[in-house]
C-alpha cells in the first residue's frame, strides 16, 4: 500500500469534529423516526391550512345564505352549513388559525421561561437555584384555566395572544423541573468542567455546551405545552369564555351545541371540527413518542428489534418466539432415524 494510499484512508477514518453544530444536528435526530416524520407531516398539514386560510376558505366565515340553513355536505357546501347558513368548511378552516396561534405562541413564551429558570436554576448553586425551584414549584400548583377565565372577565373581547401569553405564564413550570434535573446530572461533565475552568462565561456554556445536550427534552416540552394550549383554548371557548366571534374550532362547537346539532343529529356541523381537535391530537402524540422512543434506549431497542422481526415475517405479538430449525437439520434427523432402525 503506498503513502497516498495510507493518508487518504486515515482521512476518511477520522472522527466527526465534535462541534456545536454537529451536536445541535445529532440533537434534532429524534425527529427522523417514523412516528415523528408522521406526526410532523399532519402537523404541518394544519400550519399550512392556518396560513393560506384565506385563500383555502370557499367563503367568507361569516358569510349568510338564506337559501341554505341546515344543510347537509353538498356541491356547494362541502361541510354544510350552519342554523343561519354559514359554510362550515369555511369557519373550520379559519378556526385552524386561531388554534395554531394560540398553541405554538403559547409553547414558545413556556418554553423560553423554562430553559431559562430550569437551566440556571439547575447549573448554578446555593440560595439562587434554591429560589428559582421554589418559584417553579409555586407555578407548578398555579391552576391556569380559573386564571385565564379570570383574565378573560376584565376585557369584553380578550385578545387569542392575550389568552396564549396566560396559558405560556402557567403552563412552564412542569418543563423547568424537567430541565433543571438534567441539567444538575450535567452540570458535573468532564466537558462542562473543561469549558468552566477555560474560564467560559456561564451564557457560553449554557448556549453552547448545554442545550445541545438537552434538545430532546425542550422539545418533548414544547410538543407537550402545544397539546395543553390548543386543548385549554378549544376547552375555554367551548364553554363560552372566549367571545364566539372569536374563530376556532371550540367557538364552533360551541355554536352548534347551543342551536341544538347535537340533538338534532346535524354531524355536519360539530364533527369537523372535533376531528381536527383529534388529528391534531394525534399529531402532537406521535411526534411526542418519537421523542420518547430516543430519548429512552429501551424503547429505542425495542422499536428496533419490533421492525427487524417484521422485516423476518414474524408476528411482534407472539408470546412465544418462534424458533426456526435450520435448513440442514431436517436431511440429518432422517437419517439419524434411518441409522437406529
Amino acid at each position: 500500500m503506498t503513502a497516498t494510499a495510507t493518508i487518504r484512508m486515515a482521512r476518511t477514518q477520522e472522527p466527526t469534529p465534535n462541534t456545536f453544530w454537529s451536536r445541535l444536528g445529532s440533537a434534532f435526530a429524534m425527529f427522523r423516526n417514523a412516528k415523528s416524520i408522521t406526526g410532523l407531516a399532519i402537523l404541518g398539514f394544519f400550519v399550512l391550512i392556518a396560513i393560506f386560510a384565506d385563500v383555502l376558505a370557499p367563503f367568507s366565515p361569516t358569510q349568510v345564505d338564506n337559501t341554505a340553513r341546515f344543510q347537509p355536505p353538498s356541491a356547494e357546501h362541502w361541510l354544510g352549513t350552519t342554523h343561519i347558513g354559514e359554510d362550515v368548511l369555511s369557519q373550520v378552516i379559519h378556526g385552524t388559525r386561531g388554534v395554531i396561534v394560540v398553541g405554538f405562541l403559547a409553547a414558545i413564551i413556556a418554553t423560553i421561561i423554562a430553559i431559562v429558570v430550569g437551566v440556571v436554576s439547575g447549573y448554578v448553586r446555593g440560595w439562587k437555584s434554591e429560589g428559582l425551584s421554589a418559584l417553579t414549584n409555586v407555578f407548578l400548583v398555579i391552576p391556569g384555566l380559573p386564571l385565564i377565565i379570570i383574565v378573560a372577565a376584565m376585557f369584553e373581547q380578550p385578545p387569542l395572544v392575550l389568552i396564549a401569553a396566560v396559558l405560556g405564564i402557567t403552563g412552564w413550570a412542569w418543563g423547568a423541573r424537567v430541565l433543571r434535573a438534567q441539567t444538575m446530572s450535567l452540570r458535573n461533565r468532564d466537558f462542562i468542567q473543561a469549558a468552566r475552568a477555560n474560564g467560559e462565561p456561564l451564557r457560553r456554556i449554557i448556549a453552547v455546551e448545554m442545550l445541545p445536550n438537552l434538545m430532546a427534552l425542550i422539545a418533548a416540552s414544547f410538543v407537550g405545552t402545544v397539546t395543553a394550549a390548543i386543548l385549554g383554548l378549544t376547552t375555554l371557548s367551548y364553554i363560552g369564555v372566549i367571545p364566539v366571534n372569536t374563530y376556532n374550532w371550540g367557538t364552533i362547537l360551541n355554536w352548534a351545541s347551543a342551536q341544538g346539532a347535537f340533538r338534532q343529529n346535524q354531524w355536519w356541523w360539530y364533527l369537523p371540527p372535533g376531528l381536527c381537535i383529534a388529528a391534531i391530537g394525534v399529531a402532537l402524540s406521535l411526534i411526542n413518542f418519537g421523542i420518547d422512543e430516543y430519548v429512552n434506549p429501551r424503547l429505542r431497542s425495542a422499536g428496533e428489534r419490533a421492525r427487524a422481526m417484521k422485516k423476518k415475517g414474524l408476528n411482534v405479538n407472539d408470546a412465544v418466539t418462534v424458533v426456526r430449525a435450520p435448513a440442514s437439520a431436517a436431511p440429518h434427523s432422517t437419517t439419524s432415524k434411518d441409522s437406529t432402525a
